[in-house]
């Protein structure tokens, strides 16, 4: 029999966490239910869950808080937040502190499904990609570490890793924004086009040493890395 998967969800809607519970464990995953932030820290620290879903809105210790002190420790496990809030600052803060996805209430539970096997994959692929050279750099993309040379190593964060594989896999073609946006952001709508747009500029300005390395932005269709 496969093992399953665990997944820590911490959500303060009674009726809300057990639906999702429910549904999870329907696709053989193990849930652990937690009513709030303290408790899901808790939680956290005593067994090894495989992801993380937690709701941004809780009582004694919100999800973004609760985000914060698990990445002190653990910047590779997989973070998904749930929300009310669709401020392009809030969903920006989200991303800011190491979430990997957000999903916006009400949502249906196919797409929360389909968002917690992308970054499973997505983890698991991490796990096992080898170094890469990129121009006069070198990425490696497990440890998520960018280096000039023989220069300080630059850390990346799990975003900007992910979206420089992913250039760096159809590196010299166009890569469709809309693909890049639903693979990494879960959705192509404004907030995250306006997010992935940040983390481009920020791509660019690490990869400046070499320069060889462009990041073109190819207006209506996306981005293309030239190496």
């Amino acid at each position: 029999m496969t093992e399953k998967t665990t997944i820590l969800l911490a959500e303060d809607e009674p009726a809300l966490g057990q639906i999702i519970k429910e549904s999870l464990e329907t696709r053989n995953f193990n849930v652990l239910l937690c009513e709030d932030g303290e408790v899901a820290f808790k939680t956290y620290k005593e067994t090894e869950p495989k992801l993380l879903v937690l709701d941004v809105m809780m009582p004694k210790k919100d999800g973004f808080t609760l985000a914060k002190e698990i990445r002190k420790e653990n910047d590779e496990i997989p973070i998904i937040f749930l929300t009310a809030k669709s401020q392009t600052k809030d969903v920006v803060e989200g991303f800011t502190i190491g979430g990997n996805d957000y999903l916006k209430k009400p949502f249906s539970m196919e797409e929360l499904i389909v968002r917690i096997n992308n970054l499973l994959q997505r983890t698991q692929l991490q796990k096992t990609t080898e170094i890469i050279k990129i121009g006069e750099y070198t990425f490696d993309f497990r440890r998520q570490l960018l280096q000039f040379k023989n220069e300080k190593e630059i850390q990346l964060t799990h975003r900007e890793a992910h979206l420089l594989f992913h250039l760096y896999k159809n590196r010299n073609e166009v890569l469709d924004r809309s693909i890049i946006l639903t693979k990494l952001w879960g959705n192509d709508d404004f907030f995250s086009a306006r997010s992935m747009d940040v983390f481009i500029t920020k791509l660019r300005k690490k990869l400046s040493q070499d320069s060889s390395i462009q990041i073109l932005n190819v207006r209506g269709f996306g981005y293309k890395l030239v190496c």
